[in-house]
């Protein structure tokens, strides 16, 4: 499946979940129902995935966690926040950079219309 192919499913797997859960709860409680419901759709996931930070020749576990890793295609940031900030573009960005992940999918829960919430970002590798 191509980036885009996957984009959909989980778009509408996301739609799905906010439809039955709603807004305004936090991450985790979004997080375990959509990563298995894409399971169940046949996508591998992968959950809280680690991401090392490299500086020069230095390696450093430093917390950082893709919360969800589909296909090794597209990574996926959820919040549930009442507004995004640039911030969490950038923290985006940067693991799909750090992962060599082409597309990502922002995507904060806590909006009436999750549509409104659902944001991709592009790694121009």
């Amino acid at each position: 499946m191509t980036e885009n192919e996957l984009s959909n499913k989980i778009v509408g797997v996301a739609i799905e979940i906010h439809k039955q859960l709603g807004p305004g709860l936090l991450e985790s409680a979004y997080e375990f129902p959509f990563a298995y419901e894409l399971r169940e759709a046949g996508l591998v996931v992968e959950q809280q995935v680690p991401m090392p930070l490299i500086y020069k020749e230095i390696k450093m576990e430093c917390g950082y966690r893709i919360d969800l890793l589909i296909e090794k295609k597209v990574v996926i940031e959820i919040k549930s926040l009442e507004t995004l900030a640039p911030v969490h573009y950038a923290q985006t960005l940067t693991y799909l950079r750090l992962s060599n992940v082409k597309l990502g999918l922002l995507i904060n829960f806590n909006n009436v219309k999750l549509k409104d919430g659902i944001h991709r970002i592009v790694n121009n590798l």
